[in-house]
């Protein structure tokens, strides 16, 4: 789910921090610039793991600044595909699902990765699943009795599968229409047309996943001298040029 990567750049320092150690100095900088920053093909920048390298800090004519040639070490988040994770139903409708992790909220579930059979319901904006049902239209799943659906609702924690992972490289010209569960997921007057500019596509079609709540009951059934288990998938340490 985090790797490291390896990212080279200028940083300027204002002289209201001369008084701080370089280093301090330059990490503070490097993270008012990249926390929270998608790069490209990179993925999600959290904060500055270290400093590997740093240049002699040089006065530009004009400026007043210290700039600083650094190397070091971000970690980002950039789930691998097939890694399990664990979060929680944000909004849904007909398209899909949206998950959160809190930190990150550019999760989707499309409908044809939900268990199947499985319908929308518009008036509890939630999607549900019936297991083992013989039954596969959505008019047929809504006839349903409500006793019989199994749904996924706002806010419930659900496990997921990472399935593929898309980085938006948004280019000048009119906004794009985006609709359905991935529309609304950008900010205001970022001229991203409303797309976030990382997305992760994941699936629930499998066995143990989908909502815990679903499964907790047989993996007490299976025994709990097994231990729980992993629920996440742990990612390697990755180095990449930046």
């Amino acid at each position: 789910m985090f790797c490291l990567s390896v990212v080279k750049d200028t940083i300027p320092l204002h002289p209201s921090t001369f008084g701080a150690p370089p280093a301090d100095a330059l990490i503070a900088a490097l993270n008012k610039k990249y926390a929270n920053r998608v790069l490209h093909t990179v993925g999600l920048c959290i904060c500055v793991f270290d400093l590997s390298q740093a240049g002699e800090g040089k006065v530009r004519y004009g400026d007043g600044l210290l700039w600083y040639k650094v190397v070091f070490r971000l970690v980002v988040f950039r789930p691998f595909t097939s890694e399990v994770l664990i979060g929680k139903v944000k909004s849904s409708d007909e398209d899909g699902i949206r998950v959160t992790l809190g930190f990150f909220d550019d999760m989707y579930i499309p409908a044809s990765y939900l268990p199947q059979p499985t319908a929308f319901d518009p008036n509890e904006r939630a999607h549900f699943w019936i297991p083992d049902s013989p039954l596969t239209t959505a008019t047929e799943l809504l006839d349903t009795p409500l006793s019989s659906r199994m749904y996924i609702d706002q806010g419930e924690v659900v496990r997921v599968r990472v399935e593929s992972d898309e980085f938006c490289d948004f280019e000048p010209g009119p906004p794009r229409a985006v609709d359905g569960v991935f529309a609304g997921v950008g900010k205001e007057g970022s001229g991203t047309g409303g797309r976030a500019p990382y997305l992760v596509c994941c699936s629930i079609a499998e066995q143990g996943l989908g909502p815990v709540a679903w499964w907790s009951g047989s993996q007490e059934e299976d025994g709990g001298e097994d231990g729980e288990g992993d629920e996440d998938g742990e990612g390697g340490e990755t180095m990449d040029e930046g």
